[in-house]
């Protein structure tokens, strides 16, 4: 078994790397071996000196500090894997550190912008149903496209108001706003029945063909209602997740329940929206206050 296949199912059965991040980690770590096969070199007897000649590469080659930061942790990744297999017995990526990655606060709507994106659909529509459903979920809850699309049936319970979430061998429950309980009990009871394939079909969320919706074909639907609503912010379905959490932030949710809610493993990744938050009030400060 090469080194490739063997780190591909280390991060799938030992990491559980979620599907984004076994695609990125294996794609670093196979541009960085065929960097050392035309260095002469093999990932087993490269030195931490050979790691850092080819972040220099990278970064020569016009790679963004973000790209060239993925990277170094995708082969710290591989590394600990050689090291776990006895194939390496020190991580020449450990000391390795590129430049600082300037992390950018994410773009999100306001309220108005909200409402108005979440009209767009038409409910009498069989499509602009299941449409307004999603996007009342996915307002509702702060959920990751995956994490929407993966959704089957018997995650929801409408009686509740709540919906139950897997990622990464972890289960949340996260509760629904009314309006959301409505669009989804419409679509489900009424549309859903119409679009499926088959009846043992466990998707929650169907295409027009009757099977699971895709990442894609979400973007899409995204992009569809954004044109429509003529909002010139560039949305993406993780625009509605960090307006969910800033939104919440904003009327006094505190960062541990956001946290959870999104299903951040560390809060330093929820702490992003404190700061969003921080820099609206200093924004209205500097607007308002007559001697700002």
């Amino acid at each position: 078994m090469d080194l490739l296949t063997g780190y591909e199912r280390y991060l799938k059965t030992e990491k559980k790397a979620s599907a984004n991040t076994l695609s990125s980690y294996l794609r670093d770590v196979c541009q960085y071996l065929h960097w050392l096969e035309g260095e002469g070199l093999s990932a087993v007897l490269a030195a931490q000196d050979d790691v850092e000649r080819y972040v220099k590469y990278l970064s020569g080659k016009g790679k963004s500090v973000a790209t060239v930061t993925r990277s170094v942790a995708s082969l710290r990744s591989f590394y600990n894997y050689l090291i776990g297999t006895g194939q390496v017995t020190v991580n020449p990526a450990r000391g390795i550190t590129s430049a600082r990655v300037e992390r950018k606060l994410p773009q999100i709507l306001t309220g108005k912008e909200v409402d108005l994106f979440l009209d767009q659909p038409d409910p009498s529509d069989p499509k602009g149903c299941r449409d307004k459903a999603m996007l009342e979920l996915l307002y509702a809850t702060g959920i990751r496209v995956s994490e929407l699309i993966g959704l089957d049936t018997d995650h929801v319970s409408l009686s509740v108001g709540f919906i139950r979430c897997s990622s990464r061998n972890r289960e949340r429950i996260i509760p629904i706003y009314p309006a959301a309980v409505r669009a989804l009990a419409d679509y489900m009871d009424h549309v859903r029945p119409q679009m499926i394939e088959h009846p043992d079909e466990r998707a929650l969320f169907v295409n027009m063909s009757g099977e699971r919706m895709s990442r894609q074909g979400f973007w899409k639907i995204i992009k569809h209602y954004q044109e429509k609503a003529e909002i010139h912010k560039d949305i993406t379905p993780h625009t509605l997740r960090h307006s969910f959490a800033a939104h919440l932030l904003e009327n006094g949710a505190d960062l541990r329940s956001i946290q959870e809610m999104l299903g951040h493993a560390d809060i330093s990744s929820t702490q992003i929206y404190a700061q969003l938050v921080n820099q609206k009030i200093k924004d209205v400060y500097n607007k308002a206050h007559p001697r700002a």
